[in-house]
């Protein structure tokens, strides 16, 4: 699978930055621009003046979700130099990583996904079957440090056998990876201004390894647009430390060639939703997924979208947000798996992974014990 010049040539960042086609890798992969839903606030019994909802769950045809933007880079610069094929990191569920597996088959690559333990949840049990289905080999990890060491293993003994296999850093978060949400900033600018709509007061979204955050307030700035960006801390704090977010919107712009900086500006990071880890699910998490469901037909989960929507609803109730015009970014993949991919034993994965199938799930997960939420 290539890359379209038409593509790229419609897409507001080649647009914007035309010498980027020749210097950055990029493949099709994403249906661009992804949908931007506007309800009214007093519709869905909220205080906001308008709710808007960008629907980066439709990001692509086979799988939906933040990683697609991403991926366009990062596999695009795989297949520039030749790769034969990725490695990259991630939890036992990692959406990025199942991402990962299912494009890289699209564009002919091999991919190895390093995961290492997470708590156990229904979709974690989905996602290890949906990245062995798409033909991924799944490595299990007692550590980070160990799934980078068997990925270095792993490229050497490739680089002896005459095969290239390139590095996409956990979350696809890079400069390059980034350059995927720079190019959304400015989809999100066009969508508004072509349908006449309200440019956000504010846009709440997660925040993991910080890469779509930093893509996304780098592309809103260079579009001209003031909102302030909410991101909602959903790993440790190390991961998404504010100087790991200065350095990839520094670096990114260096991509670019461009003289626009956020001069140090942070989104406003919020830490209380976090609750016990990264995957625990919480009250909270739960209750605004079932309301997102209820009032506006999204899915979402618990680990990532579940929480960000959880801070939103808190500062209505709060009153921060009443009379404003905010913007939600639905980071989560809603295209359902064929039913041959759930169907597959688990017991053909790598026996370490059997654990989530066989031990019960976290008692706040919806599925837990058959209850479900869709």
């Amino acid at each position: 699978m290539g890359a379209a010049m038409g593509h790229e040539i419609s897409m507001p960042i080649f647009q914007a930055f035309p010498d980027l086609a020749g210097s950055a890798g990029h493949t099709l992969l994403a249906t661009l621009p992804t949908p931007l839903e506007i309800h009214r606030g007093s519709d869905l019994g909220l205080s906001v003046r308008h709710m808007m909802i960008k629907r980066d769950d439709k990001s692509g045809r086979a799988y939906g979700g933040n990683k697609v933007r991403k991926l366009e880079f990062l596999l695009g610069e795989a297949l520039r130099v030749g790769a034969h094929g990725v490695v990259t990191f991630g939890v036992a569920g990692s959406n990025h990583a199942l991402a990962t597996s299912i494009y890289a088959r699209a564009c002919g690559l091999e991919s190895h996904s390093m995961l290492t333990r997470q708590s156990n949840a229904a979709y974690v049990r989905r996602n290890l079957l949906a990245g062995f289905h798409a033909g991924a080999h799944l490595h299990p990890c007692a550590s980070e440090e160990q799934a980078v060491e068997h990925a270095d293993i792993l490229i050497r003994e490739a680089r002896q056998r005459g095969r290239t296999v390139v590095t996409i850093p956990g979350g696809g978060s890079s400069p390059l990876g980034c350059l995927g949400f720079v190019n959304a900033g400015l989809e999100l600018a066009e969508q508004l201004r072509r349908e006449s709509l309200p440019v956000p007061d504010l846009i709440y979204l997660p925040l993991g390894t910080v890469g779509t955050a930093a893509g996304l307030l780098l592309g809103i700035r260079l579009a001209g647009l003031s909102s302030r960006m909410v991101a909602v801390r959903v790993v440790r704090s190390d991961i998404a430390r504010p100087e790991r977010f200065r350095r990839l919107t520094e670096a990114t712009g260096q991509l670019l060639d461009s003289p626009a900086s956020l001069e140090g500006e942070l989104p406003e990071i919020r830490h209380e939703f976090l609750g016990p880890g990264y995957g625990r699910f919480t009250p909270e998490g739960v209750a605004a997924m079932e309301t997102a469901r209820r009032s506006l037909g999204l899915k979402l989960e618990g680990t990532y979208t579940g929480k960000a929507f959880a801070a939103l609803l808190q500062d209505c109730r709060d009153g921060r947000l009443a009379g404003a015009n905010v913007l939600f970014w639905n980071t989560y993949n809603s295209r359902p798996f064929p039913e041959t991919v759930l169907a597959q034993d688990y017991r053909a994965l790598p026996e370490p992974f059997h654990y989530y199938f066989e031990q019960p799930l976290q008692p706040l997960d919806p599925e837990f014990e058959g209850r479900s939420s869709e």
